[in-house]
């Protein structure tokens, strides 16, 4: 309305068009749909649902049959389950203690009749293409090198440990230290070869022959250190990442001979 209390036209037609609009609201029945959906809004909610606690300690307990030893899947190399292997490492009554030392390309394995099984042709094909670090993995049959730290069946042709799974052989792709005879002195293939620039022929050929690690610590080879990243960070030096091609473009066999060059010009510089 204005000051004197009379209505503008626009008012007029703001009213109409409500009453209109009413109208036209009341012939379809909303009005009626909508106050019964406020009803029933308006409605208390029906209590929750209460769930009864379950006394888990008085049902039997669930086993997987793999654990049983019930299941008769192999992994990617044709070999029983980890866990199945697992269950029947030792035989009752063997004491780990009493395990002679054993070279550490050649660790002890032994398993309960009917657990070990022998690599499918499929995985005997696939085994030898890569002879550098191999191509199987194997997280219990397999090695672990102590750079690359992949536990893979080495690829070598004439292996009777990774081809014939003969756990009484030593694997011909892994190194084995003449000292320490640890995890440390295992080495694959590409990994002596890129890292360390020996061949594996030597190697093996070489009965005294001393890991990256155990040279270093000895101090036979002046300057000389293991270039993994895990002795690289007790030295508090960060790894190195793949040199070898930085390492070759400078003349260097091998990235320890480019660390050894380096730690060498550090010490004189």
């Amino acid at each position: 309305m204005g000051r004197l209390g009379v209505k503008t036209d626009y008012e007029e037609l703001r009213n109409a068009q409500i009453l209109e609009n009413k109208a036209r609201l009341a012939s379809l029945g909303l009005q009626k749909t909508v106050a019964e959906l406020r009803s029933i809004r308006s409605k208390p909610q029906s209590e929750k649902r209460k769930h009864n606690k379950v006394d888990y300690f008085s049902t039997p307990l669930r086993r997987s049959s793999r654990l049983k030893g019930n299941s008769s899947e192999l992994n990617s190399c044709g070999t029983a389950p980890l866990a199945k292997r697992k269950l029947g490492l030792f035989d009752e009554g063997d004491d780990e203690d009493d395990i002679e030392k054993r070279p550490a390309n050649a660790p002890l394995l032994r398993v309960k009749d009917g657990l070990m099984l022998r690599l499918t042709p499929e995985a005997l094909a696939r085994r030898c293409t890569s002879k550098d670090r191999g191509t199987l993995y194997d997280p219990y049959l397999g090695i672990c090198c102590h750079f690359c730290r992949q536990k893979k069946l080495c690829g070598e042709e004439d292996c009777k440990r990774c081809g014939d799974s003969d756990m009484d052989q030593p694997c011909l792709g892994k190194t084995d230290c003449s000292i320490c005879h640890s995890s440390q002195g295992v080495l694959c293939r590409g990994c002596l070869k890129v890292r360390y620039g020996e061949e594996m022929e030597d190697v093996r050929a070489n009965k005294e022959w001393i890991c990256p690690h155990c040279t270093e610590e000895k101090g036979i080879n002046p300057y000389w250190i293991c270039n993994s990243s895990l002795c690289l960070k007790k030295r508090k030096m960060a790894p190195t990442g793949i040199a070898i091609f930085r390492a070759r473009e400078m003349g260097h066999k091998s990235v320890a001979h480019l660390l050894m060059d380096q730690l060498q010009g550090a010490v004189k510089g």
